[in-house]
């Protein structure tokens, strides 16, 4: 009986859901296109501040974040920071501190990067492939200042990431209509290499 439980326990163990295969399973897709919406909530306004857009996400390239309301701007975050399109092409921003960092981490994320994402926090993950949850817990006293913790949820892709920033105010986004191709547009390619 003993064995037939330990057997069980280590059957269990193996076929558990863990961060590599996440990492695996969030690198897969050569591009993710898809829409967003971002709420903001700030502790001295009764109402979020909600923003809607779409984006492409290009496993080796970068991300597009195409802002649609209340404004229109696109950016594009990459290992080489962040660009906003300008009529003359693109412009590196020079975001730093908190609206850096969660850029930053927004590209990790979305790319699967667990290595990255270690370095700074804590990570538990919980459910299947298909149905998973990712809390990150800042490990430094630096993060700590700035995020309580950031939940991440979804099954192939993420689909919604929670940001709760440590005076209070928090971020939520919600990635819906996601499509997964295996290549680049044109025009996506060239924001992408521009």
């Amino acid at each position: 009986m003993v064995a037939l439980s330990l057997l069980l326990a280590l059957t269990t163990r193996a076929n558990a859901f863990d961060l590599v295969q996440l990492s695996l399973q969030l690198r897969e897709p050569t591009v993710v296109r898809g829409t967003f919406t971002q709420e903001k909530y700030l502790r001295a306004l009764p109402q979020p501040l909600v923003s809607v857009g779409s984006f492409v996400l290009a496993r080796d390239s970068g991300l597009l974040w195409f802002l649609q309301a209340p404004v229109q701007q696109d950016y594009r975050i990459s290992a080489a920071g962040i660009a906003r399109r300008t009529p003359s092409g693109w412009k590196q921003t020079s975001q730093q501190g908190p609206a850096a960092r969660q850029n930053e981490l927004f590209l990790a994320v979305l790319q699967g990067d667990t290595e990255a994402l270690q370095r700074d926090f804590e990570l538990q993950l919980t459910g299947t492939a298909q149905a998973w949850a990712l809390t990150l817990t800042p490990r430094s006293r630096l993060l700590a200042q700035i995020f309580s913790t950031i939940l991440i949820q979804g099954g192939a892709t993420a689909e919604r990431v929670e940001l709760v920033e440590a005076q209070g105010d928090s971020t939520l986004l919600l990635l819906t209509d996601i499509q997964i191709d295996d290549q680049l547009s044109p025009s996506e390619h060239h924001d992408l290499a521009d």
